[in-house]
């Protein structure tokens, strides 16, 4: 059984809470809640019908093998310092934004082992797109455990740390950018005609299903575009004009900025 912690119980460590609780079975995992607001505790806790446990940060992980620290940025230092005199080691999951593993690792003391991972907010709905990076003192098997949390609810991938901030540039932030090219294929549709509330739920389907396409066939998407752009049609037709306008470029560069971005705030 998997003996499980979870600080801070907002939108993201509960998704992830119920993604392993899915893939596992109840039977198969307990969990330790912890959360300065007690109502996101009891939210959380109807929620799953495994075993579970709720207390303090100290008295959560003390029961704890693996311990999920889902508070935010600015409330990490102080956490970790109270949890440092603990005794044991244990395997730590921070899904901080801009929180290094030196850092996690000083405030948390030297016999922990610690991963750092960039989730994404599709996560929420069992289709998120994971980074993760080991510290220090994390095994391979630890690593195995990160990557089955982060992939009970979408896709996870081992990086190097130097590597989460591009993570962070793609898909940290790439939802947004998706986002913003469903909204502007649903307004082309409003323009040719379409109404609203049709256009946008058949843009929506059309990135599913390109994305999906892209996953399962494991084909190139430049092999996927051509084998769906006929000499002289309507695709090609569109896919010059996005060329004309630098679509391909700027999400490029989108990429390029986050990231920078990334760099910057985490410096």
């Amino acid at each position: 059984m998997l003996k499980l912690g979870l600080i801070g119980c907002g939108k993201m460590g509960g998704a992830l809470l119920r993604g392993v609780e899915k893939a596992l079975g109840s039977t198969e995992l307990s969990v330790a809640l912890s959360d300065v607001v007690p109502a996101a505790v009891e939210a959380l806790q109807e929620s799953l019908t495994c075993q579970t446990f709720t207390g303090t940060p100290v008295e959560s992980v003390g029961v704890s093998e693996v311990i999920l620290l889902a508070v935010k940025p600015g409330d990490m230092k102080s956490l970790c310092e109270g949890l440092s005199t603990l005794d044991g080691s244990r395997l730590y999951i921070s899904i901080a934004a801009g929180i290094s593993i030196a850092q996690l690792e000083g405030w948390l003391g030297a016999r922990q082992r610690v991963i750092r991972c960039m989730p994404n907010t599709p996560a929420l709905v069992g289709t998120g797109a994971a980074a993760f990076a080991r510290g220090t003192k994390a095994t391979s098997e630890d690593g195995a455990v990160a990557n089955k949390i982060l992939g009970s609810v979408g896709t996870a991938d081992e990086v190097s740390e130097k590597l989460l901030d591009a993570v962070t540039g793609l898909s940290g932030s790439g939802p947004a950018y998706v986002y913003t090219m469903i909204e502007a294929l649903a307004d082309g549709g409003v323009l040719m005609g379409l109404p609203r509330a049709a256009s946008l739920r058949l843009a929506a389907q059309t990135v599913a299903g390109a994305a999906k396409m892209v996953l399962e066939t494991g084909k190139h998407p430049a092999s996927l575009r051509d084998e769906v752009t006929s000499p002289g049609g309507t695709t090609i037709a569109g896919l010059e004009q996005l060329e004309a306008h630098g679509l391909r470029n700027a999400l490029i560069q989108a990429v390029r900025k986050a990231t920078e971005r990334s760099q910057e705030l985490g410096a």
